[in-house]
């Protein structure tokens, strides 16, 4: 993973980023998105409206949302998306992508491709190739091949999720 550069390593957003296999249309509700969140043990979801972006719903977007009385069966997603998606292409160094994600207070970065989604990348994933590869040492801790995102979706296909 990665291109060694001198003695440091250059990770690029596409090594890391999750394919962009769940995504929600505009009609969705609050609960839908929820669901699927969950099912897909996702932070959010990219609303699309055929190839275009519409916007991004977080998790804390659904909580903020039901906590301020929103049914979540009857609200529309487009009521609590956010509509100025930043986003990032694939070849984008996750040491840049880190960087806007902190200036924007952002925790889901979408990855487009020629105007077309990709990936997604979240900050959960940039810390555990963080944790993997910056050590005191320069030594590798863990394996980078196997984030935490592989492993939460092995819980989902086996069931295990209490």
């Amino acid at each position: 993973m990665g291109v060694v550069q001198g003695e440091r390593i250059a990770v690029r957003v596409a090594e890391i980023m999750t394919s962009a296999t769940v995504t929600d249309s505009t009609t969705g509700t609050l609960r839908s998105a929820a669901e699927q969140m969950w099912r897909q043990q996702l932070g959010s979801l990219v609303i699309v409206d055929g190839d275009t972006i519409a916007g991004i719903v977080t998790e804390r977007d659904v909580l903020r949302a039901v906590a301020r009385g929103a049914d979540p069966d009857a609200a529309p997603i487009t009521d609590v998306m956010t509509r100025d998606v930043i986003t990032v292409s694939p070849d984008t160094h996750i040491r840049d992508a880190a960087r806007l994600m902190a200036q924007h207070w952002i925790r889901h970065l979408p990855i487009v491709d020629g105007g077309r989604l990709v990936g997604i990348l979240s900050q959960r994933d940039i810390t555990g190739v963080f944790a993997a590869l910056w050590d005191e040492s320069g030594v590798t801790e863990i394996d980078v091949d196997n984030l935490v995102r592989e492993r939460r979706l092995a819980r989902v296909e086996a069931g295990d999720l209490d």
